[in-house]
């Protein structure tokens, strides 16, 4: 019998990392000393920020990495580095992505980025040329990859549900659940949800289309990967008005308040709703408790009806005793999913690359 072959040292991929809000901030502290990603520059497009150590602006350990935050593209392009991990702001600021984005792709360099949730499946009929067209040309030239991920859309609701199908013989529908309390998140929900707005006060995500389009681009992918086109695609919006105030990390919720809301993005097929995307959003563990609720509190949730019916429940936590919330450590899985894609999406031909493209991702570097 042959010796077991010695371990293969796994290929250096040096990195720029443009945005160091929350989900930037985290993966910059997981790439200090990380074995398989160099981080070579940091992009900010605050100006407060240029010219900081990325330690002082992300808090990192150490004091110091002698990498200087900066808003100059070209500088960050001229390092040559192998992939851009992008966690800039969300598609309200399309245009500022696409601008940023299209120079690395141009320059050969490939993206793989948590921002543009349309752009998780590029051909989603909602999705404006104006989004699709620069990216598509942008890769064609430079000969670069795009890959866009999150946590929803992404890889709670397409990775997660698509390998249970796999283990299925026949679905009959399957929706994935988000039932998080946000008492201790500080991330955007006021305008976008209507969380802590009265409830007369209609959401940017209450209206339809924008629903579909922000965070809806999973159903469709869904179904392209079973091999079915829907009919058609349809939201729901729920509120729940709070009848007491209620302490967060943002204020206070007041009494006469919406402090959670629930809605849906359901794909239909052949008359009936086959694929879900549900959120249950929550100021305290016991608004609205008639709504949707985790085994755990703070889970993603994928309930599958078929042969096999299936249930699997996921939390995000860190046992580090730093006391972040759970709605935090999935906004570290967000960033570190794009990250840890890197070498796949380097290895693809050019182009948008979805999850349906990419193979098992296990992180390479990450037991050490």
């Amino acid at each position: 019998m042959s010796a077991p072959a010695s371990p293969v040292t796994p290929a250096r991929h040096r990195v720029v990392l443009w945005g160091t809000g929350v989900v930037g901030s985290m993966v910059a502290a997981e790439l200090v000393d990380h074995p398989v990603f160099e981080l070579v520059g940091v992009g900010v497009s605050n100006p407060d920020k240029v010219g900081r150590d990325v330690a002082d602006v992300c808090g990192l350990p150490g004091g110091s990495t002698g990498i200087l935050c900066t808003d100059d593209v070209d500088a960050l392009i001229a390092l040559a580095p192998d992939a851009l991990v992008h966690y800039g702001p969300t598609a309200a600021k399309a245009d500022d992505n696409i601008r940023l984005i299209s120079a690395f792709l141009r320059a050969g360099i490939d993206v793989c980025s948590t921002a543009m949730t349309p752009w998780v499946w590029p051909g989603m009929k909602q999705n404006p040329a104006p989004w699709i067209d620069p990216i598509t040309a942008a890769c064609e030239e430079g000969g670069a990859s795009c890959f866009t991920t999150g946590i929803d859309p992404g890889f709670a609701n397409d990775l997660f549900p698509l390998t249970l199908m796999g283990l299925c013989g026949r679905v009959d529908s399957v929706r994935a659940s988000e039932l998080l309390d946000y008492t201790d998140y500080e991330g955007d929900y006021e305008d976008e949800m209507g969380i802590g707005r009265p409830p007369e006060f209609t959401a940017l995500l209450e209206i339809p289309d924008l629903l579909i389009m922000a965070w809806g681009a999973t159903v469709p992918m869904m179904a392209a990967a079973a091999g079915i086109e829907l009919d058609d695609i349809t939201t729901t919006w729920e509120k729940w008005v709070t009848p007491t105030d209620r302490p967060s990390a943002k204020g206070v919720v007041k009494a006469g308040e919406v402090a959670a809301i629930r809605f849906t993005i359901n794909g239909i097929y052949q008359g009936r709703e086959v694929i879900s995307l549900e959120h249950v959003n929550r100021i305290g563990l016991d608004a609205a408790p008639e709504w949707p609720a985790g085994s755990q509190d703070d889970v993603y949730r994928v309930d599958i009806e078929g042969s096999p019916s299936i249930s699997q429940e996921t939390s995000f936590r860190f046992t580090d005793g730093s006391g972040r919330a759970p709605a935090v450590a999935g906004c570290l899985a967000t960033g570190m999913r794009a990250l840890n894609a890197v070498p796949s999406v380097r290895d693809l031909p050019a182009g948008w690359v979805t999850a349906l493209d990419l193979p098992l991702i296990p992180g390479v570097g990450t037991i050490r």
